[in-house]
């Protein structure tokens, strides 16, 4: 189990190496990705999710 103080040691390497501008676009990066595979474990995938925008477009 991490402690705060090793929590503080990551985050303050994360921050060295890619620097402030970068983090932003690194954690968008990674929450699509765990989005990603939330919704590959519950079974939906990109095409079901198409044709559900393809849907809502054409009823409005």
């Amino acid at each position: 189990m991490l402690g705060f103080k090793e929590i503080v040691v990551i985050a303050l390497v994360i921050l060295v190496l890619f620097g402030a501008k970068k983090i932003p676009e690194l954690m968008k990066g990674i929450g699509k990705g765990v989005k990603g595979f939330k919704d590959g474990l519950n079974g939906k995938d990109d095409e079901s999710q198409d044709n559900s925008d393809n849907d809502k477009t054409d009823k409005k």
